[in-house]
């Protein structure tokens, strides 16, 4: 083992891009369709492309920052680069592990009911077995476990398309309930709309972990915004379409008391049992899992390299030429969170995190472009971009603060 061991430049756009997939796809449509319809209501396709077009300010911020700052430590080197504190950078980096690892609690916790399509297994059982083998091949090898992940995402896309491909004929009927999907100029219509894109917004989580394997990936300034805006318009049209399917063909209370709720639209159109569905989701959540730990892992290495962190967080593995200590403390605390906390609260408090960091990435590019507005063989962006990114998502933020709150 040595400190001078570096990590291998090895994934090309296509695995790149399959990796954000997968870190997004795997982070949401099949665990949170009930969950957003149980908040939101009909108005749930709504809710999604609510948080998809929040999504996309943050998206064009770290496609710039990622062409500016092709590093691992993603967000936390960022902010650093904005305002040279450490102690803030110190603070974003845990912010961006808290993800990690609350992310892919909720993911292995959203498993069982899936899992539970075939056989009823404790959930403590099902948790530490699939944590465990993650985290395994997590610590194997970057190419390894991106290609593992990559083949999981094919898995999820397949699946998705399936569920889109039964409920084919319902859509013929979405001119006749366009009215009841779309919210009447009401408060509390879209105070639930509002409230359903905050659960949401969690299915989109995820693009940003792409920026954190910059070390590994081949012509970073290139690939990385690239990647990011793929898997960006790939997985809005998903979820829309995907959003609108469930909404056509389970009542919306069903979808929200299912804990299978993709496999519960397959059912109620086929009249068939769920089974391909349901391995699916399996198959989609620990995907989700895999790429969190991945990224939790690499977010530690970069800010030990960086000095923020204790060193031997940063020390990287002469044969797998993984951080294989950062690894095993990531997958630690990602047991015990899965172990711990219910699968709606986890997501909120990853959804609400998440905004938090948006908001200080945004911020951080407008005062990055202020002193350097044009950098030699990057692509920038209009500066109205990030404003934008700061208003909504911190509007979004405080809206979810005020209903916890007050409401």
């Amino acid at each position: 083992m040595s400190d001078q061991v570096e990590l291998r430049r090895s994934l090309s756009l296509p695995l790149l891009t399959l990796y954000g997939l997968g870190t997004i796809i795997g982070a949401g449509i099949y665990v949170l369709v009930g969950e957003v319809a149980g908040v939101a209501g009909n108005y749930m396709p709504l809710a999604f492309l609510v948080a998809a077009l929040l999504v996309t300010f943050t998206a064009f911020a770290y496609a710039e920052l990622s062409a500016r700052y092709p590093r691992s430590a993603g967000a936390a080197l960022y902010v650093h680069a904005a305002f040279a504190h450490r102690h803030v950078s110190l603070l974003m980096a845990f912010l961006i592990i808290c993800i990690g690892v609350v992310s892919s609690a909720t993911l292995a916790r959203g498993v069982v009911g899936y899992l539970q399509l075939f056989i009823d297994v404790p959930v403590w059982l099902v948790i530490s077995s699939i944590v465990l083998v993650l985290g395994g091949i997590a610590a194997w090898g970057i190419r390894e476990s991106v290609g593992a992940a990559s083949v999981l995402t094919l898995l999820e896309i397949a699946g998705l398309v399936i569920i889109l491909w039964v409920a084919r004929e319902h859509f013929v009927e979405l001119p006749a309930r366009l009215d009841s999907l779309l919210p009447a100029f009401s408060l509390s219509a879209w105070q639930a709309v509002l409230l359903g894109s905050f659960v949401a917004f969690y299915a989109f989580v995820g693009f940003e972990d792409m920026v954190n394997i910059a070390e590994e990936v081949r012509q970073p300034r290139k690939n990385l915004p690239r990647a990011i805006f793929i898997s960006i318009v790939v997985t809005t049209l998903i979820y829309l379409a995907v959003a609108i399917a469930a909404s056509l063909t389970v009542p919306v209370a069903e979808l929200a008391a299912s804990k299978a709720p993709l496999a519960a639209v397959y059912t109620r159109v086929t009249g068939k049992e769920a089974f391909f569905i349901g391995l699916v989701g399996v198959v989609a959540v620990v995907n989700g899992v895999l790429v969190q730990i991945i990224m939790a892992s690499r977010m530690l290495y970069g800010s030990a390299r960086q000095g923020w962190l204790p060193a031997p967080l940063g020390r990287v593995n002469a044969r797998t030429r993984t951080p294989l200590l950062a690894t095993a403390v990531v997958t630690g605390v990602i047991w015990v969170m899965a172990i711990w906390l219910p699968l709606l609260t986890l997501a909120q408090v990853t959804s609400f995190i998440t905004l938090f960091i948006f908001t200080i990435i945004n911020l951080a590019l407008v005062v990055i472009k202020r002193r350097e507005p044009v950098v030699a063989g990057v692509r920038v962006y209009p500066i109205i971009i990030p404003i934008g990114g700061i208003v909504f998502t911190l509007a979004l933020l405080l809206f979810q603060l005020y209903h916890w709150l007050v409401v």
